[in-house]
């Protein structure tokens, strides 16, 4: 199968046609692993739709030609960013262009992305700065820690942060050898 994306994707991106940190991308929801569920991208392309990384309009005028690939995930992937762009004019004027299939449609909308905006939750400290696993942090309040009679004392450097999955509010740190669980409001990036 990597041949064959190989080949089809002319080693590029098939959204940007970037040729840089190119890598095979399942679209989902799978239903069997073949070359017509997944797409050859990018990880700028990968890091927006799985968004870890904040929404950039401009990167994504590559749509109004990849769009029109033959591929169904590509398709599938063009009509997600496109709905999640259709504040702008020139997506939701692509999105009125687009046709798929009703089988390539149902696929589309199988996730629920496109009845998204578009904004991407991401971890950020007290001053709005983004975290990322294995960064330091400064603790901007005492705490004390729940179940335990350790006081996490302001200015507390907790370093090799890991970012918690499912809440952007929240953040993994050791102090004082003991995993605790940190709101990020209560902190802030060292350096940032």
């Amino acid at each position: 199968m990597a041949n064959e994306h190989t080949e089809r994707s002319k080693n590029g991106c098939e959204l940007c046609k970037s040729t840089t940190g190119v890598n095979a991308y399942e679209v989902a929801p799978q239903t069997q692993n073949n070359a017509d569920q997944t797409i050859f991208i990018c990880g700028k392309c990968v890091a927006q739709i799985d968004k870890k990384e904040a929404l950039d309009a401009g990167h994504w005028h590559c749509l109004s030609e990849s769009m029109w690939s033959e591929v169904p995930a590509v398709q599938v992937t063009a009509w997600r960013m496109l709905n999640r762009l259709r504040n702008e004019s020139w997506a939701a004027e692509n999105l009125d262009m687009l046709y798929l299939d009703d089988e390539t449609l149902a696929w589309a909308k199988a996730t629920g992305d496109h009845e998204d905006d578009g904004t991407v939750d991401l971890h950020k400290d007290s001053n709005g700065t983004v975290l990322q696993n294995g960064d330091t942090v400064v603790l901007t309040k005492s705490l004390d820690v729940k179940g335990s009679t350790l006081n996490a004392k302001m200015g507390t450097v907790v370093k090799n942060i890991r970012l918690v999955e499912d809440n952007t509010g929240q953040i993994e740190g050791k102090i004082e050898g003991q995993t605790i669980v940190i709101l990020t409001k209560y902190l802030r990036k060292q350096g940032g």
